[in-house]
């Protein structure tokens, strides 16, 4: 399978609903490549439609003050506004475009519909869901909240091989990892928290040693194995960055690196992102760059 050409839209409706999501894509932009110039100009539409129909579910899932019940009943008329949206039916609802332009880029890039809804089912699961016992149980969240958009990726990129879906899932949840463990503090405050109970009870903390401004030895320690468990996931994709065409290779490359990037400064932090949330800047930008375009064999660089 060859890379998709870009949408050429057949009516202004449609020109209009992929303006409307690469306008959300740019305001909203994360650790995802949505919007970045280094992904190829065919790719850079559908890869915002992809995004405003994630991003748009996350929000309704976890932001504002609304009753659990309501964040799921949300999340369900949006999955059926998609079903619809497929089937050809009409969307005059609140972000009606989003469905028009995704619509488009899953027949275009011939996407598994089931990813969507994995989504939808991981956004749903953040809303019930606020402990998690093992490292398989954290696993399965990832595997619907942040591989589907791996594997969404790959397909636009017009990638369909079961290898690279394995590489591209573990650097997706690697990521997803990352993001926890940078952001520990923040999910407590949300009266969350994705470290594996396995993992704490096994160093002898307590989640007492949450409370307070800095993490106790027993948490740096749960925080170390955390880290060591998700480098060895970011070294086990690695293969995906090469694995893709042209400019995508380098937006794959510096993605990871940046994920690679945050647990580095975690460890500087000594396991402790109470300290300070570790995040990326731009004395950073530099030194991704040139390993990006330089792309050592050894994941340390």
């Amino acid at each position: 399978m060859s890379p998709v050409s870009p949408p050429r839209p057949p009516s202004t409706d449609l020109a209009h609903a992929y303006a409307y999501c690469e306008r959300l894509a740019r305001a909203h932009y994360e650790n995802f490549p949505v919007a970045s110039r280094l992904l190829p100009a065919a790719m850079r539409p559908h890869i915002a439609a992809i995004y405003a129909f994630a991003r748009l579910a996350d929000d309704m899932a976890d932001e504002g003050r609304r009753p659990d019940t309501a964040r799921i009943q949300d999340l369900e008329r949006w999955g059926a506004r998609l079903d619809r949206a497929i089937a050809g039916d009409a969307d005059d609802g609140p972000h009606g475009e989003v469905f028009v332009a995704l619509r488009h880029t899953i027949e275009a890039c011939l996407l598994p519909v089931p990813l969507f809804h994995d989504l939808l089912s991981a956004f749903a699961q953040d809303v019930t869901v606020r402990r998690y016992a093992t490292w398989d149980d954290v696993l399965d969240y990832c595997r619907r909240s942040a591989n589907p958009v791996g594997r969404l990726v790959l397909r636009v990129a017009g990638r369909d091989r079961d290898a690279l879906d394995g590489a591209s899932d573990a650097v997706c949840t690697a990521l997803q990892l990352t993001n926890f463990w940078q952001d520990l503090r923040i999910d407590w405050d949300r009266g969350r928290l994705y470290v594996p109970a396995a993992v704490w009870r096994a160093h002898g903390a307590t989640e007492d040693g949450l409370r307070g401004d800095r993490l106790p030895d027993e948490w740096r320690r749960a925080m170390r194995e955390a880290i060591e468990y998700t480098r060895a996931l970011f070294d086990r994709g690695r293969e995906v960055c090469d694995a893709v065409p042209g400019r995508l290779k380098y937006e794959l490359r510096a993605t990871w690196l940046g994920g690679a990037r945050i647990l580095d400064k975690l460890e500087e932090l000594h396991y402790d992102p109470y300290v300070r949330r570790p995040a990326l800047s731009w004395r950073d930008a530099p030194g991704l760059v040139w390993r990006a375009i330089v792309w050592p064999q050894d994941s340390r660089g």
